[in-house]
C-alpha cells in the first residue's frame, strides 16, 4: 500500500486497504486519508477520516492542512472546535494553520484568543506558532501583540527575527523595522529580503535600493522584488537597467523576473525591448506560465502590436480574466472597437465573468469607435448582469460617448443620476464632450 502511494496509485492503495483488516490502523487511514487529501478527494478522505478510531494531531493537521488550501476558513475553525472537543491538544503546526486561516476572515478579533490559547498550553513559539502569530498581528495592525509575542518566544532564531522586521513593514513602522534588522543576531538573504520588500510597499524605493545594493549575496528573489518594486513606482528605465545588471550577473531571472520586465516595458511602450526580452524567454527556455503569457500579452497590446498579442493569447492553453482584460484593453486603445467587443462576447461564452477593469475597456472601445447603442447597453448591463458598480472612469467614459454622439442633455442626465458626486474625471470628461458638440 505504502509503494501504492509513492506511485500515486491511489485506486489501488485503496482497493488493498479494503482487502486488508490490519489496514484500519490508524496509521494506515492517516497515510490513506493524507494523500486523498493532498489530491483533492474531499468526499473519500473525510469519510474516512471520520471512521478512524484513533485519531493524533498529525491527522487533525492533515485535514485542517486541506481544508486551509482550499480556502475554507469556516471548515478549518469547526474542525478545531472539534479537535478540542476530542480532549486532544493540538500543536504548534496547529496552532499556525489556524493563524493562516482566520487572518484571511472577518474574524480577526479571534488572533488574541489563540495566543491565549498558545500561552496557556505551553506550546513553543519559536519554530511555527511564534512567527505565525506575529504575522497575524501584524495583518490586523496590532503592533503591541506583534511585539509581546516576539518578547515570549525564548529561543528567539533569525525566522522569528524575519517576521518582526515583515510584521513592522507591514504596519508601517519602517524605522522599527530597521532597527529590528540591525539589532539581528544573525541575518539570511530572506532577512534583507524582507526589509527591502517592506520598504518598496511603503514607497521608499530609493532606500530598497539602498539596502539591495549593500547585499553581499543576493538571489532571484532579491533581484526580482527590487525590479518589481521600479515598476510599481512607475520607474519602468530603470527597473529595465537592474535587469540588465541582473543579466550580467550569474542570477538567472524566472517567469516571475520576465513578467515584471515586461511589465516594464509595457510601460514606457518599448516594443522593441519586449520583443528582445520575449526572445530571451525563448532563449534560456522559461516555462510560459499563465502569468509570464498574460504579461507577454500585455506588453504586446499596449506596445502597438495586436497581432502578436492575440497570436499569444491564442497559444495560451488556459486564459483567465487578465489575459482577456488586456487583449480586448488592447484592441480598444487600437480604435478597434467592434473587435474589442467580439473578444469580450467570446470571454462571456468561455465562462469567464467579466471585472470592473473589463468594462472600461469595453467603453473605451465604444467611446474611440462611436458604438452609442452598444456602449449604452454595456453600461446599463454593469449592475443588472453581472452586479458590478460603476466607478467615476465609467461614468466618465459614457459621458464622452454622449458627447461624440452629440448629445449632451443625457451625458447632463448621467452625471446627476450618480450615486456619487462627480469628481474631475467626470467634469473633465464633460467638458471635453461640451467641446465636441
Amino acid at each position: 500500500m505504502n509503494n501504492c502511494l509513492l506511485n500515486n496509485s491511489l485506486n489501488e492503495a485503496q482497493k488493498l486497504f479494503d482487502q486488508d483488516p490490519n489496514a484500519r490502523k490508524s496509521f494506515f487511514r492517516n497515510a490513506m486519508t493524507n494523500n486523498q487529501l493532498r489530491n483533492d478527494w474531499t468526499q473519500d478522505a473525510h469519510e474516512m477520516f471520520d471512521k478512524m478510531t484513533l485519531k493524533g494531531a498529525d491527522s487533525w493537521n492533515t485535514l485542517l492542512l486541506r481544508l486551509n488550501k482550499s480556502q475554507d476558513p469556516e471548515g478549518v475553525y469547526k474542525c478545531f472546535l472539534e479537535m478540542g472537543r476530542t480532549g486532544l491538544t493540538p500543536n504548534e503546526y496547529t496552532v499556525s494553520i489556524l493563524v493562516s486561516a482566520v487572518s484571511r476572515t472577518e474574524f480577526k478579533s479571534l488572533v488574541p484568543q489563540i495566543h491565549a490559547i498558545v500561552v496557556c498550553l505551553g506550546l513553543n513559539l519559536s519554530m511555527i506558532a511564534g512567527p505565525a502569530l506575529m504575522k497575524c498581528y501584524a495583518h490586523v495592525g496590532d503592533v503591541e501583540g506583534m511585539a509581546r509575542v516576539f518578547d515570549e518566544i525564548l529561543v528567539k532564531d533569525v525566522a522569528c527575527w524575519n517576521a518582526l522586521v515583515s510584521g513592522y513593514m507591514e504596519v508601517g513602522c519602517l524605522k522599527q523595522a530597521h532597527k529590528v534588522f540591525d539589532k539581528m543576531p544573525q541575518r539570511d538573504i530572506v532577512s534583507w529580503t524582507s526589509l527591502i520588500s517592506g520598504y518598496i510597499r511603503n514607497k521608499w524605493v530609493n532606500k530598497a535600493r539602498s539596502m539591495f545594493n549593500k547585499m553581499s549575496e543576493r538571489n532571484v528573489v532579491a533581484w526580482t522584488v527590487m525590479i518589481s518594486g521600479y515598476v510599481q513606482s512607475e520607474r519602468f528605465r530603470e527597473a529595465l537597467k537592474l535587469f540588465v545588471l541582473m543579466l550580467r550577473s550569474e542570477i538567472r531571472p524566472n517567469q516571475f523576473t520576465f513578467s515584471s520586465v515586461l511589465d516594464a516595458c509595457a510601460g514606457c511602450s518599448y516594443l522593441v525591448t519586449g520583443q528582445q526580452i520575449h526572445s530571451i524567454i525563448l532563449k534560456f527556455g522559461v516555462p510560459k506560465d499563465l502569468i509570464l503569457s498574460a504579461s507577454l500579452v500585455d506588453m504586446y497590446s499596449k506596445c502597438g502590436d495586436i497581432d502578436a498579442a492575440f497570436c499569444i493569447f491564442e497559444s495560451m492553453r488556459k486564459k483567465n480574466l487578465v489575459s482577456w482584460n488586456s487583449l480586448i484593453g488592447g484592441y480598444a486603445r487600437q480604435g478597434l472597437g467592434k473587435r474589442a467587443l467580439e473578444e469580450f462576447d467570446r470571454m462571456i461564452n468561455s465562462g469567464i465573468m467579466p471585472n470592473q477593469v473589463t468594462f472600461v475597456y469595453i467603453l473605451l472601445a465604444c467611446r474611440d469607435s462611436a458604438l452609442l447603442e452598444e456602449g449604452e447597453r454595456h453600461f446599463n448591463s454593469m449592475d443588472r448582469k453581472y452586479a458590478i458598480q460603476a466607478r467615476s472612469e465609467h461614468y466618465a467614459c459614457m459621458v464622452e460617448i454622449y458627447g461624440k454622439a452629440g448629445q449632451l442633455d443625457k451625458a447632463e442626465k448621467l452625471i446627476k443620476a450618480m450615486p456619487f458626486e462627480p469628481d474631475v474625471v467626470v467634469r473633465g470628461a464633460f467638458l471635453r464632450a461640451f467641446g465636441q458638440v
